[in-house]
């Protein structure tokens, strides 16, 4: 019997489907902060901004990062189309240190010819790469 408190996300990245499956939650981070979606969610859309999406299955919990994207709502499905989809076992965290430390080098130097918004995204990025994969290792 199937349970009510489920119902269908899909993560789509453009090299692949990523998650398809049902769950009772998922909590990842948009642009107006965090958020945390149960069947029968008010339509609506939102901005992915970079972050930790947390899927919530009968059996447990999985993390991935999320770089970017949009969130469609639906009372019974969920859609996600990101611009990068990662699970921890494919985050190379030495490169994601080296790509913090270029990112916050970038940000130090106060170039004003340099696009701090595209430095502060790398950051983001490499930060929540980090945090995932570091937990993983824990």
């Amino acid at each position: 019997m199937a349970d009510d408190r489920l119902f269908r996300l899909e993560i789509i990245s453009p090299d692949r489907v990523f998650y398809q499956g049902d769950v009772a939650m998922v909590e990842l981070t948009t642009s107006e902060g965090d958020v945390g979606i149960y069947k029968n969610h008010i339509p609506m859309t939102m901005i992915v901004v970079p972050g930790i999406v947390t899927i919530t299955e009968e059996e447990g919990q999985k993390r991935a990062a999320l770089h970017s994207g949009f969130i469609e709502v639906l009372p019974d499905k969920v859609t996600i189309l990101a611009e990068l989809a990662e699970w921890p076992d494919e985050i190379d965290l030495n490169r994601a240190e080296e790509a913090r430390v270029r990112a916050q080098r970038r940000l130090e130097t106060g170039d004003s010819s340099m696009n701090m918004i595209r430095a502060n995204m790398a950051l983001r990025k490499a930060l929540v790469r980090i945090e995932l994969a570091e937990g993983k290792q824990k």
